[in-house]
């Protein structure tokens, strides 16, 4: 579905949609399921109660209903609604909205929220008259197309002194409140793209922002320093690299978004990954001290900064997707030279998740009809539509992020290669204990530390950080219990490369396979049955799910151009298991020269480039190519002009376009991210000591094969409906314009 087909769904207005009418405003349970809770809409000098209708609640009032003389409604006190009782249903996850309207007159904004289908509506106002407060008010209702028509024609007349509603305009999500020195703007996403299909939720890249100033026509003060404030936030260019989803958690993995357990069930509970949401800071700090807490999680819309990438593989007929999501963390985030090392709480600096999801497009959804027995239907009627998971699943998540030391780079130096220090030495690695305790929280044990630093240069420079890292990992695991040991290799890649005699490349896959099979990755389902009639038993036919406890941690000193071939090489080799899995390859040995492999390259380049660009503003210098050898002009100029740019950038504008580049840039990000202070005073976490650094409950397993499959069937059966998303009853679309028929694909591939 291309982008103006979207634009022409959401420019739908609800007033033209009359299905549904029949539905009554249906509000999620609180407490007794008798009790109803008035709306936070209330009649007041520009919000009259909605009209009555057929569908619409009736309004029940002591005060007489009138009009005064000039038309304008009667200031009548709180009005409470009388909602019909609702009876509680098996639980359901929020109701998701993807499309919204902005109305806007001189004293309020209202959002109108909708689902895919236009069935289910919301609404929430802001006022625009506060010039220090941001007042929200949110309408628990859930309004059918018919009762939202009442409800706009209602505020329209209500509203007749400020102008109506005011003007409307389509807009895909609110990304959050910022205020500078005074009033509030809302940042609002004007333009949207799609970029993958994952079980029918689609992952969309924000194409443009726009911020809308809340008070109407308000005085600054300091109009020079709310200019200069406002530059620097437009700094961190919002229609780049910035990625949502209405339905899917993308902050989150594959693997535990299916397999955790469900939420609280209540609509206000936020159950993303705040670490890879940037715009945290916009969607929590309006709402600290607020009587009436946060927003609902429905109006939220946590963007991921990172890369999300995905293709489409064709085999003898069989149509497998490879998606590749780099999450970059929020923590301790900035531009090289300003972000190294880690910082007192243990984030680490350029922290990237990267998850490789390989799933074939057998069904939509995460989930596929069950077959069943007669006894079955007969005996449990209220499982006569139970739907299993979708075995077409699979998912491996790798990590990336700088040396957890305390160590620092000059950015002023007038040389291509500023020398490394350690500005810190820790005989007790504190900051270093907290990261990889996290990791264990995170990702479960082990972890498996690939260190690719160099080990030999003619003026020690990565060198010292391989010889404090070391001694680090050495110090920490002599206190972690036997079993839950860290893995270390620290393997000279550079050096490698330039010996001529060793094959980098090869050298990586036999770790991967290693690594790979140590930490496991993710499998919705047992493998095709057909292995069973393999003639080898190695390794033996798995029956179950497949989980990945664990992960890979991989780095360099900028974590750029080695540690993105290294990762390739881990994805390259985890593929042909995935593939493996889903039955489409008879072994998972992949060959370098074959299209999927070529295709996974260009979708590792791509990552790799975005990354190094966040980072540093340039692209990877050494790509998989360059590991590989192979004598191609093309890529061996590429590697030239990088190298020559980065010199340009380090050597010739030196001092002076370091310091403002980079300096300009981390101001940015800094306030996008809302940190106040590079050197935050904050509480320090608690630990256990020198010798017992982690916490015990983090080294348990941290996905239980039972208990995963047993959250699976829940999740298949009661929470993934939201692939509706994927199809579009109100809307046609050929199959030409479709987004899953004009991916890239390995059929375009030349050649």
């Amino acid at each position: 579905m291309d982008s103006e087909e979207l634009l022409a769904s959401s420019e739908r207005s609800p007033l033209t949609n009359d299905h549904d009418s029949n539905v009554q405003p249906t509000r999620t349970p609180s407490g007794s399921s008798n009790e109803s809770v008035p709306s936070t809409i209330t009649p007041n000098d520009e919000d009259p109660p909605p009209a009555p209708n057929d569908s619409a609640p009736s309004i029940h009032s002591t005060v007489s209903n009138q009009n005064t003389n000039n038309g304008t409604p009667y200031h009548a006190p709180r009005l409470s609604l009388s909602v019909p009782t609702i009876v509680p249903q098996s639980q359901k996850p929020p109701l998701p909205l993807n499309k919204f309207i902005l109305y806007e007159n001189r004293t309020r904004f209202f959002i109108i929220g909708s689902n895919t289908s236009d069935s289910r509506h919301r609404i929430m106002k802001i006022d625009r008259t506060s010039t220090d407060d941001l007042v929200i008010q949110e309408d628990d209702i859930m309004y059918s197309g018919k009762q939202m028509k009442g409800m706009l024609e209602t505020l329209e007349d209500g509203n007749k002194g400020n102008g109506g509603l005011g003007k409307a305009r389509v807009i895909f999500g609110i990304a959050g409140f910022i205020k500078f020195t005074a009033g509030w703007y809302m940042v609002v996403i004007s333009k949207r793209s799609v970029v993958a299909l994952l079980g029918g939720h689609y992952l969309y890249h924000c194409e443009g922002t726009e911020m809308l100033p809340v008070t109407f026509n308000q005085k600054v003060d300091k109009p020079a320093e709310e200019q200069r404030l406002m530059n620097i936030f437009k700094q961190v260019d919002m229609s780049k690299n910035f990625y949502f989803s209405y339905t899917y958690d993308l902050t989150s993995t594959l693997q535990n978004n299916l397999t955790s357990p469900p939420p609280p069930d209540t609509s206000d509970g936020w159950n993303f990954n705040d670490r890879f949401a940037w715009n945290y800071h916009m969607l929590m700090a309006p709402f600290i001290g607020r009587e009436e807490g946060r927003i609902k999680s429905h109006w939220i819309l946590p963007l991921v900064h990172g890369h999300v990438d995905q293709a489409k593989l064709t085999v003898l007929s069989r149509v497998v997707f490879i998606t590749l999501i780099a999450r970059r963390s929020r923590h301790f985030a900035g531009a090289r030279y300003l972000k190294r090392g880690v910082n007192d709480q243990g984030n680490v600096a350029n922290e990237v998740e990267t998850e490789q999801i390989v799933s074939e497009a057998l069904t939509t959804p995460f989930y596929f009809p069950s077959s069943r027995s007669k006894d079955d239907c007969a005996n449990t009627p209220e499982y006569s539509h139970r739907r299993a998971p979708s075995p077409n699943y699979t998912s491996y998540v790798h990590y990336r992020g700088s040396i957890p030391i305390y160590w620092t780079q000059e950015q002023n130096a007038m040389t291509p290669r500023p020398p490394l220090d350690i500005s810190v030495v820790d005989p007790f690695f504190t900051p270093a204990s907290r990261h990889f305790d996290d990791l264990f929280k995170r990702y479960g044990t082990p972890v498996i530390v690939l260190n690719l630093i160099k080990a030999r240069e003619p003026v020690p420079r990565e060198s010292k950080l391989l010889e404090e890292y070391t001694q680090c990992i050495e110090y920490l695991n002599q206190y972690l219990p036997e079993g839950k040991k860290m893995i270390y290799r620290a393997w000279d890649m550079s050096r490698a490369y330039k010996e001529k005699t060793q094959d980098v490349i090869s050298i990586l896959e036999d770790m991967a396979e290693e690594d790979i099979h140590t930490t496991g990755y993710f499998h919705s389902g047992p493998e095709p049955t057909f292995h069973l009639r393999r003639h080898d038993s190695d390794p033996p036919y798995r029956s179950t799910i497949s989980l990945q406890n664990g992960i890979c941690r991989t780095n360099c000193v900028d974590c750029l151009d080695r540690t993105n071939a290294a990762q390739f090489v881990y994805g390259k080799r985890v593929l042909g298991h995935q593939l493996y899995a889903l039955g489409v390859v008879d072994n998972p040995d992949l060959s370098f020269d074959s299209d999927v492999v070529n295709m996974l390259t260009e979708m590792y380049h791509d990552h790799g480039d975005t990354i190094a660009l966040q980072y540093t503003g340039s692209a990877l210098v050494n790509r998989v190519e360059t590991y590989r050898r192979m004598p191609h002009w093309n890529s061996h100029s590429r590697d030239i002009i990088e190298n020559i740019r980065r010199f340009y950038t380090n050597a010739v504008l030196g001092e002076v376009l370091l310091h403002f580049s980079y300096a300009d840039k981390q101001a940015a990000i800094n306030l996008f991210l809302g940190v106040q202070s590079e050197r935050t005073i904050t509480e320090p976490p608690r630990r256990g000591g020198y010798r017992d650094w982690y916490n015990k409950e983090h080294l348990k397993t941290a996905y239980v094969l039972e208990d995963c499959e047993t959250r699976l069937k829940e999740f298949a059966e009661h929470r993934s409906d939201f692939w509706v998303e994927y199809y579009r009853p109100l809307l046609f679309t050929s199959l030409g314009k479709h987004f899953a028929y004009s991916m890239n694909s390995t059929l375009k591939l030349p050649g």
